[in-house]
C-alpha cells in the first residue's frame, strides 16, 4: 500500500514521503496513530495544503524532546536484582524496569521509546537506547547489580563477575588445599590398637 508519511518514521522515511509499506502496517499502525495518509490524488492535495502546520508540529514535538532528552542523557539508573553465582540474573530487565526506574528518578518515557533488543540477564552496566522522537535519541546506563554496594563498586569500574569468580576459584582452591592436609594428616597419623 502507497502511504505519504506525516512525520518521520524510523527506518521507512521522512515528512512527506511515499513510501510503499505492507497492509496490516499501514491500516494497525501509521493510518490508525495519524502517521500516514493514504496516497491518492485527494490526499496528497490535503497533505500540501497542511504540509506548513504539519512541518510546525514536527519541530516542536522535536525541540520539546531534545529538552527532555537534555536531563536524561547519560544518566545511569540502578536496578537491584538476584542474581547466580555467575552473574546470571534469575529474571531479567525490561524496557518495563527502565522506565519504572526513570519514573523513579523523576523522568518520564513510554515502555516503545525504550530501543532494548533483548532482555538484559546479567549482572553489569548496558547502555540502553531511549528513543525520545524519530529524530531524537538519547542513551542511558542501567547498573544492574545484586546491592547498592555492588552497583557503587561497577559504576567506580570493578567487574563484579569477574571478582565473583576469583572469589568462588580462591575458596574452591582454599578448601582443596584444607582437605589435602586433612587427608595428609589421616595417613600419617599412627595407627591404634585394635
Amino acid at each position: 500500500m502507497q502511504v505519504i508519511l506525516l512525520e518521520r518514521v524510523e527506518n521507512l522515511g521522512g515528512l512527506g514521503d511515499e513510501v510503499s509499506v505492507k497492509n496490516g502496517f499501514a491500516r494497525n499502525f501509521l493510518l490508525p496513530k495519524g502517521k500516514a495518509l493514504i496516497a491518492n490524488t485527494q490526499n496528497r492535495a490535503r497533505f500540501e495544503a497542511e504540509r506548513e502546520a504539519l512541518e510546525k508540529r514536527n519541530a516542536e514535538a522535536r525541540d520539546a524532546a531534545t529538552q527532555a532528552g537534555a536531563s536524561i542523557d547519560g544518566t545511569t539508573f540502578v536496578l537491584i536484582r538476584s542474581s547466580g553465582a555467575t552473574g546470571q540474573l534469575y529474571g531479567s530487565v525490561s524496557a518495563r524496569d527502565i522506565v519504572e526506574a526513570a519514573a523513579n528518578a523523576g523522568h518520564t518515557i513510554k515502555r516503545e521509546q525504550v530501543r532494548l533488543n533483548a532482555p538484559i540477564k546479567t549482572l553489569g552496566l548496558h547502555e540502553v537506547g531511549i528513543r525520545l522522537h524519530a529524530e531524537v535519541r538519547v542513551d542511558v546506563t542501567i547498573n544492574v547489580a545484586r546491592s547498592e554496594d555492588e552497583a557503587e563498586r561497577q559504576a567506580a569500574g570493578e567487574n563484579i563477575i569477574e571478582t565473583l569468580q576469583a572469589e568462588q576459584q580462591a575458596a574452591a582452591s582454599e578448601q582443596a588445599s584444607e582437605m589435602a592436609e586433612a587427608a595428609a594428616e589421616l595417613d600419617t597419623a599412627p595407627e591404634g590398637d585394635d
